[in-house]
């Protein structure tokens, strides 16, 4: 296909860090996209597409839209930058690389990325090559998934749901800690479609929002508890003898050690926990224990807790115990990348490595790493990110992007926060520009996009940058000088995964999206990749890394010094700080909420539509107040990541959130934050 596009209607993929990876439709009018609607021939998407991503021909030309490179000019914190030439901005960064590593090494050089570009080659394949070969320290991407992805394993194997399309055969859904309206459009339309044929659809969380307005029922938790409530749901299963012991038997390990555990999880002491009602607690576990096929659909939000790994490998046990592993229509999900993992040895070379210990930074600490690290961070390169707005401990983290001896790069499509601080600030290609490939962390097809337009002024793709800076360095030709095309392959070359048998960069060519195993999956008791090859209720592995073995509850540990939970969410128009600098969008959300409960507002005084102020010894911010009934006494929400705008009174909103990390998989904690809330005009002491 041409990539220059005149009139017509071609087909795209959407790029942005959500599960669905929804095919789209994209009409051109005389050259300039004037629709973007989704792909009616989509095996799983369907045509429908979420609000924002049709205003994507808005994001495309929007006005602040950069599209030549820039150099700073001004003090840090500013956005005051002159235009250069992109052979001026690759002899300033090449030439910073070489002094960096002459004089402290080249672990003193950072990227910091995450998936603000899901394509392979864009977000992890020329990058990765670039940085390995470079020997720049390593970054730990462990900010959104990590937690629950790592406890999930540990009783799975790996990131292994059911087909989200076999879905419409449940009969019970359990929504648990994800608002999927917003969040997981796709997967609501099947369970929509499994409801008109008798499925009961209940959600669980710490938030009243759109999830729970759609669903049958709601059942609402303090934050951090969902281990105790799936603790108490297997109590009331074996107590009353609605287990599976045929499957247990033959397909678990540790079923009497869990057992005992639960035993201690009366529905009471639940109800004491997580304040679900003892009597909710035996209504919920019975309706599970006898209802097949049974799905839990597992989120994001309830991983982001000291907790959040316990959590999820929690949660993931309830199916084994009732044997929906075997039932068309029963399991459970948390994500399901292990279907269509790729090459990554081959893309991202870790073997070019010149030191294979070189040092791992977390993305979740990066305030304290350019604090405190010893020896220093002297150069950030910053792509596919905004870590002025999503990092955590905004505070310490602006400290360190302000200190005058950093050099920060940072490549994307508009002035974020982020590029305040910045020293070079490159111009990035939208996906329309790029040719890539795309997989999902839900469905399991593996998508083909080819570009369909040119891209627009000055701007590269990551892909492109990586590329042009290795060969600025003189890296290896056979190695850097290469195509889309030949890294695509390269991707799709996986030795270690039978499901991508037959998809080729061709074969994408000809038919856009194909399906990971085709429909010819394994069925999901014929291998489970855990070390004992079972279920692992109970594990060894967990205990020789120095974690309980057997599912339990602990405590969140962020310490009492501040009355309320607060909880960061997303909300339905942004994705993490993507679209938040959109109009349109921004109209939609109208402005940031503090919702609070009417008791807690009523004990302080307080109004709903007033402004207060939300503190704690990490910092403070000011956000306009909604009371009512969304949340539980004690409990705080605010949702969507917003840029900083002083007219409009939108501060960062992980200013607040803290640098500890998770308690597995070094995730990010962002819900383990303690807070107070006063009036707006309050002095504080």
């Amino acid at each position: 296909m041409s990539k220059s596009v005149i009139n017509g209607t071609v087909k795209s993929v959407c790029p942005f860090d959500c599960p669905d990876t929804c095919g789209l439709s994209v009409t051109f009018e005389e050259g300039k996209i004037t629709k973007v609607t989704g792909d009616a021939e989509h095996p799983v998407t369907r045509g429908a597409i979420c609000n924002k991503v049709r205003q994507l021909n808005d994001r495309v030309y929007h006005p602040d839209r950069l599209l030549y490179p820039l150099r700073r000019v001004g003090p840090k914190g500013e956005h005051s930058f002159e235009r250069i030439s992109w052979e001026e901005a690759y002899e300033e960064i090449t030439s910073r690389m070489k002094g960096i590593i002459s004089e402290h090494g080249a672990s003193a050089i950072l990227p910091y990325s995450f998936y603000g570009n899901m394509g392979v080659l864009n977000a992890e394949g020329m990058d990765r090559r670039f940085f390995h070969r470079l020997g720049a320290s390593q970054l730990d991407r462990a900010i959104c998934n990590a937690a629950g992805s790592t406890g999930y394993a540990y009783t799975m194997g790996a990131s292994r749901g059911i087909d989200p399309e076999e879905t419409i055969h449940t009969k019970l859904f359990l929504i648990w800690g994800c608002n999927l309206v917003s969040t997981n459009m796709h997967q609501t339309m099947l369970a929509t479609e499994a409801r008109k044929n008798g499925a009961k659809v209940i959600h669980i969380d710490v938030h009243r929002n759109r999830t729970s307005t759609w669903a049958d029922q709601f059942i609402h938790l303090r934050p951090g508890t969902d281990a105790a409530l799936a603790l108490g749901m297997m109590h009331v299963i074996i107590r009353d003898g609605l287990t599976d012991q045929a499957f247990l038997e033959q397909f678990t390990l540790g079923y009497e050690d869990l057992a005992k555990q639960a035993a201690e999880y009366t529905p009471e002491r639940v109800e004491a926990i997580t304040g679900v009602l003892a009597a909710e607690v035996e209504e919920l576990s019975r309706l599970y224990g006898t209802t097949t096929p049974s799905f839990i659909r597992i989120g994001n939000g309830l991983q982001h807790h000291d907790n959040g790994g316990m959590i999820v490998r929690t949660i993931s046990c309830l199916p084994a115990l009732t044997g929906q592993w075997d039932v068309l229509g029963g399991g459970a999900m948390k994500g399901n990348s292990w279907y269509s993992r790729l090459n990554g040895e081959k893309i991202e070379r870790p073997d070019l490595m010149p030191d294979p210990d070189v040092r791992t930074i977390s993305m979740n600490q990066l305030g304290d790493a350019l604090l405190d690290a010893a020896p220093p961070v002297k150069m950030l390169f910053v792509y596919n990110s905004n870590p002025a707005v999503v990092a955590p401990d905004q505070n310490r983290v602006r400290e360190g992007l302000a200190r005058e001896d950093l050099f920060t790069v940072t490549h994307d499509l508009f002035l974020t926060d982020t590029c305040k601080y910045s020293d070079i600030v490159l111009p990035a290609t939208s996906h329309f520009e790029n040719l890539d490939l795309y997989t999902s962390y839900w469905h399991l097809y593996l998508q083909l996009h080819q570009p369909i337009m040119e891209p627009m002024g000055e701007c590269k793709s990551n892909f492109t940058l990586f590329k042009e800076l290795a060969l600025k360095l003189d890296f290896e030709p056979h190695l850097f000088d290469i195509s889309e095309q030949q890294m695509i392959s390269e991707a799709l070359d996986s030795e270690n995964n039978p499901l991508l048998k037959g998809i080729t960069f061709e074969a994408l060519q000809a038919n856009t999206w194909m399906k990971a195993g085709g429909n010819e999956l394994p069925s999901y008791t014929s291998m489970i990749p855990t070390p004992s090859g079972k279920i692992e209720l109970y594990s060894e592995k967990m205990l020789m890394n120095g974690l309980p073995p057997i599912p339990n509850h602990t405590p969140l540990r962020e310490p009492e010094t501040y009355p309320f939970w607060l909880t960061t969410g997303p909300n339905h128009s942004f994705i993490n700080s993507t679209f938040a600098n959109q109009e349109k969008l921004q109209k939609l959300e109208k402005e940031p909420l503090l919702h609070m409960h009417a008791e807690d507002a009523e004990a302080l005084g307080l109004l709903s539509g007033e402004r207060v102020k939300i503190r704690n010894d990490r910092g403070e911010l000011e956000m306009t107040l909604r009371v009512g009934q969304d949340v539980l006494p004690g409990v705080l929400v605010t949702q969507g990541l917003w840029w900083e705008d002083k007219k409009k009174g939108h501060q960062a909103v992980n200013t607040l959130t803290p640098q500890r990390l998770a308690d597995m998989g070094g995730g990010a904690t962002f819900f383990s934050n303690r807070v107070e809330v006063l009036k707006a005009d309050t002095a504080l002491s």
